[in-house]
């Protein structure tokens, strides 16, 4: 649709190519003025950016309810990284295309507060060009993007709970589940939550939903440092227990560089996330605590926990790698074993599923 749009197919026909990098620019500024502001306005997107990356970490939550998970899901690992491309690297790409970041109604909608698709670059641009109908259409997609995205975190945010509970860091009742194996007093809780989101009706939806981007984005770059961590460990008691990554169903390239570069990269935009309650004018208290409340809190629960249970830190030697790997060799040599029998009604049902799927996922 961009690049429709772009070379002059709309009812204007006109023809703007890359004309709002030239005017206003690529680069907008952001608090402050010139080369610094153009700076801090580069670093704001990679605070955004920040809190939209989340998704890679739920196909490893999703792995313990797949099916043949040694199969399917190095397909899912191998695609995730193309998708993350082509929605944000490009989207970025054709918002800045299409709407010019001093476009009046894009900055009306911002400081108006208006939820969701009222400030969508794309609604914007499609109505300024007047073109009918597709603004709908994006609406509509929004809507569904965000019902997507909340389905998502229900369930990660559930089996989380649910897993805690099973460790015994939670109440044991969330370990209740339906006859379909439902955490449902865990799916009720992450539902609960989302009355918080009434906060708007009191509050500007701007400030709030900076509030709960700036609380979320803490937390999501905890997660993922704390993840990289957790594999470079784990890598690392793999080699001093003499097993080798190719035993491993999936590996990916230039490891362990890339788990570090990542790490620094975590690590710097944790503790500068919220650098703009530090420039001058700038501060404000409820801003901070949403910023970097996290970061307390975690190491916190961490060295109480420590504390009070008394538990160790496990060494490479004793690092157990092989619990409930039995399960899992023996759910594998079933599925190979069916495919063996020539199951060809299933098989065949199970093909034509994969190739729908492949086509449209």
């Amino acid at each position: 649709m961009t690049f429709i749009l772009m070379v002059g197919g709309n009812p204007h026909h006109d023809a703007f190519g890359f004309r709002y990098w030239k005017n206003p620019g690529a680069f907008a500024e952001y608090i402050e003025t010139g080369s610094t502001g153009k700076f801090l306005g580069f670093f704001q997107c990679l605070v955004s950016a920040s809190f939209v990356i989340a998704g890679p970490d739920y196909l490893s939550m999703a792995a313990g309810e797949a099916i043949r998970p040694r199969k399917t899901m190095p397909e899912a690992y191998r695609v995730v990284f193309a998708r993350l491309v082509a929605f944000f690297v490009l989207g970025s790409l054709a918002v800045g295309i299409l709407v010019p970041y001093n476009d009046p109604d894009l900055l009306k909608a911002i400081g108006a507060g208006k939820p969701g698709a009222a400030k969508s670059p794309y609604v914007i641009a499609l109505k300024r060009l007047d073109i009918p109908v597709l603004p709908h259409i994006i609406n509509a997609a929004v809507l569904l993007s965000a019902f997507s995205a909340g389905n998502s975190y229900v369930f990660c945010a559930s089996r989380t709970l649910y897993g805690l509970a099973l460790d015994s860091k939670a109440p044991r009742f969330f370990t209740k589940c339906s006859k379909r194996g439902v955490p449902y007093f865990s799916v009720i809780l992450v539902l609960a939550i989302a009355l918080l989101a009434f906060l708007s009706v009191s509050k500007s939806s701007t400030i709030v939903l900076t509030w709960f981007v700036n609380l979320v984005t803490a937390s999501q770059l905890i997660n993922f440092a704390v993840m990289v961590f957790a594999y470079l460990r784990f890598r690392k008691a793999m080699q001093v227990q003499g097993i080798s990554r190719s035993e491993l169903p999936y590996t990916s390239r230039f490891n362990p560089y890339t788990a570090y570069w990542a790490l620094g990269m975590i690590l710097m935009m944790i503790l500068t996330q919220g650098y703009y309650v530090f420039l001058k004018g700038g501060w404000d208290v409820s801003n901070f605590l949403f910023s970097y409340l996290m970061v307390g809190i975690f190491p916190t629960i961490f060295i109480v926990w420590k504390i009070i249970k008394r538990t160790k830190w496990v060494t490479y030697e004793n690092m157990d790698l092989f619990t409930g790997k039995k399960e899992i060799d023996e759910d594998e040599l079933r599925w190979q074993e069916a495919e063996a029998a020539g199951d060809l009604q299933q098989g065949k049902a199970r093909g034509l599923w994969s190739q729908v799927r492949k086509f449209f996922f």
